[in-house]
């Protein structure tokens, strides 16, 4: 199949296009950047540059491309990921999910794509009561705290948009918290924190969270492809786990100590009230359905094992 990767030198697009091309596929990526152009083509894809905010080059993309299938995996992030002002870090991304979506759905009907692959997200989204583990039926969170309330209605806007479409087979990719190479969430300035206990345990870290290795998530995306009925599918590991448990065990991976504790009334002011009700209250995924409906397992089904892969193949294992 003809397969346009929209967002193809992120952390994912990139871990995905190999997987598309041995499984015998044609990608063109696409990247908002000339700089990256070089990378998409040194892995084996066409490559255009195309801004997914830029309606008219959106479409003439998709048009030169002529794709079977479309994949959004356009996100905004800068070099400071200020999760203390989540919706100001996330607000161009935001705009993706929505904006670059409308772009990349109007320039699919046009082009007469069937089936559409959008990245959205797994953990605290949910509904913060019942099950500590959801599966995709289960509500999103109704009243997030205000910090996430805009990206929430973003990934809420992406998700209806992707399912309620008339003319594609919508599939939307709830994927877990990301690690693994090009995430970020195990470089050397986050390992650095780990090591010197920075990166603190705010209340009791009774907040369960989706995790899932990054070549994991892009192997469950080639999957998705020509595989699996429109829906919602949770792209998650195999351990949902509170964060008392996975933080801890990161910082061991790391040749550190278990982290300090920061109580909730003292941890609101410092770090926001939505960092804490991540770290105390926010549910995790089930994997049921896209291991069933996908068949797909992954590699590296627990954090577990894959906190110390990661770090041993960034090379700041100890």
């Amino acid at each position: 199949m003809r397969i346009f990767v929209a967002g193809a030198t992120g952390a994912l697009g990139s871990r995905l296009i190999p997987l598309l091309l041995a499984d015998g596929h044609s990608v063109v990526g696409s990247t908002h950047t000339a700089a990256n152009l070089s990378s998409i083509r040194n892995a084996g894809a066409e490559a255009v540059l195309a801004d997914g905010l830029d309606a008219k080059a959106v479409t003439a993309a998709v048009l030169a491309a002529k794709p079977d299938v479309i994949i959004h995996q356009m996100t905004g992030f800068g070099s400071n990921s200020d999760l203390r002002h989540f919706d100001r870090t996330f607000a161009v991304t935001n705009r993706l999910r929505t904006e670059g979506l409308d772009n990349l759905l109007a320039a699919a009907a046009v082009a007469r794509t069937r089936r559409f692959l959008a990245q959205s997200f797994c953990g605290w989204p949910y509904a913060r009561s019942g099950d500590t583990v959801k599966a995709e039926e289960a509500p999103l969170d109704p009243t997030p705290p205000r910090e996430l309330r805009r990206t929430l209605e973003a990934i809420r806007y992406l998700e209806a948009r992707v399912l309620q479409s008339p003319t594609i087979a919508g599939l939307v990719l709830r994927y877990g918290a990301f690690y693994g190479p090009g995430t970020g969430m195990l470089d050397e300035k986050i390992v650095e924190q780990l090591r010197h206990r920075r990166f603190p345990l705010l209340g009791a870290g009774t907040g369960w969270w989706s995790l899932v290795h990054i070549d994991d998530a892009a192997a469950a995306t080639a999957i998705a492809v020509g595989r699996g009925e429109p829906g919602v599918y949770n792209i998650v590991d195999d351990d949902p786990a509170q964060v008392a448990d996975w933080l801890p065990a990161l910082a061991a991976a790391a040749g550190g100590k278990p982290p300090h504790r920061i109580p909730k009334w003292l941890a609101r002011p410092l770090a926001g009230s939505h960092l804490v009700t991540m770290m105390t209250e926010i549910r995790a995924g089930s994997n049921a359905k896209a291991k069933r409906a996908l068949g797909w397992q992954p590699r590296h089904p627990s954090w577990r094992t894959g906190f110390r892969v990661a770090l041993a193949d960034a090379g700041t294992s100890t």
